[in-house]
């Protein structure tokens, strides 16, 4: 089969779904927005799509005379930056897909749709929304783009099924695609006798990781431990921010005990993953971090807030924790719980390899795909 996939950009999360594509037989295009700090092309390179030259035009503006001091400016093209629309169709003619997979409701995704729909071509919504939401919004301006975009949504992120909650009509919860890494019989545990933490993301305020650094300053007085953090350092903000951290580090004398790294290539990360004993990950408004995913691969067990998205992938006490989200008095106390248990470490990361095999399967992804495709039609 020939799948098209359409995103801003080419997250290392869709990477496993290349490979298991690639490996069986399957042709696949992948068509981003535009090119990020840090992708994996082992096996499919994008194809850079871009933005209209009117859009660029109005973006640049935007970007740098009306949201200067803005860091999060970039993100307005996220939701309505527009494509060329006779190159969108350029492209989608010539591959010829049997099914496409967008991500997101927003401008780019209704232009790439037009096309599809031109083509009699198979659509499938995917984004990071709850399967199970407080609300489906269904007001004018909700409805009129939900019929310009497939019917059909898939979401890696289950949320929690209880009284109240409601799930649209037409979505589907399939997992994340995450390959078994490290198994725990493999794994080395607490090298040099530290226990060793691990935390990975951008570095933005919205990370926590002073919050982590905090909690992390209190507890290395009374357990032998190391933190390592893992971040993307793209722009001038970023920048303000690690070099807050670094400020942080040096006023404590923690520079034996503490790593910032940054822009770590995927394949590298490994090594890192491997060595840890806790995944942490603080942040707040989290849709779905795949990290602390990565993690359990590694036979890691792993912590991260309650409303971070795959949430769901934790069992609490059996391979992590949920904290309550911002609550640095709450984040202590499960690292707390973790670091005065090492034994317990391992038997948490033989379960995270566990749920890794068992819930993250390629072919589990594959066969949801297929029952969409049957369910959804050309709508």
């Amino acid at each position: 089969m020939r799948f098209l996939y359409v995103a801003h950009r080419y997250h290392t999360n869709q990477a496993p779904i290349m490979k298991g594509l690639v490996e069986h037989g399957h042709e696949v295009c992948f068509i981003s927005h535009y090119r990020g700090e840090i992708e994996d092309y082992d096996y499919i390179t994008p194809v850079i799509a871009g933005y209209s030259v009117l859009f660029n035009m109005i973006n640049w503006i935007y970007v740098h005379v009306f949201q200067r001091k803005n860091s999060k400016a970039c993100d307005m093209r996220l939701k309505y930056g527009f494509p060329s629309p006779r190159r969108i169709r350029k492209i989608v003619k010539k591959f010829d897909p049997d099914v496409m997979i967008i991500r997101e409701r927003s401008v780019y995704s209704i232009f790439t749709c037009f096309a599809c729909r031109r083509l009699g071509i198979p659509m499938i919504l995917y984004n990071q929304s709850p399967l199970w939401e407080d609300e489906i919004k269904n007001d004018l301006p909700h409805r009129i783009v939900k019929r310009l975009l497939p019917s059909v949504r898939i979401t890696p992120v289950m949320g929690v099924k209880r009284e109240g909650k409601v799930k649209e009509e037409g979505a589907v919860f399939v997992p994340f695609v995450i390959e078994p890494v490290l198994p725990p019989d493999e794994k080395e545990w607490f090298q040099n006798g530290r226990i060793s933490i691990l935390c990975v993301g951008k570095y933005e305020e919205r990370k926590n990781i002073l919050m982590l650094l905090e909690i992390f300053a209190d507890l290395v007085n009374q357990y032998n431990l190391a933190l390592t953090v893992a971040g993307e350092c793209a722009d001038h903000f970023e920048r303000e921010y690690k070099e807050r951290l670094e400020k942080f580090i040096e006023e404590h004398k923690l520079s034996e005990k503490v790593s910032l790294l940054e822009n770590v290539a995927h394949k590298d990360m490994e090594k890192l993953y491997a060595n840890a004993d806790l995944f942490v990950l603080p942040s707040t408004r989290e849709p779905a971090s795949v990290s602390q995913l990565e993690a359990m691969a590694f036979s890691v067990p792993v912590i991260c807030s309650d409303t971070n998205g795959t949430s769901c992938y934790i069992k609490e006490g059996i391979n992590g924790y949920c904290f309550k989200d911002n609550s640095k008095e709450d984040l202590r106390k499960v690292i707390l719980k973790c670091v005065s248990e090492p034994d317990k470490l391992k038997i948490m990361g033989e379960n995270s390899f566990k749920e890794i095999e068992e819930e993250c399967k390629f072919d589990l992804y594959f066969e949801k795909i297929m029952q969409c495709m049957k369910k959804g039609g050309n709508r």
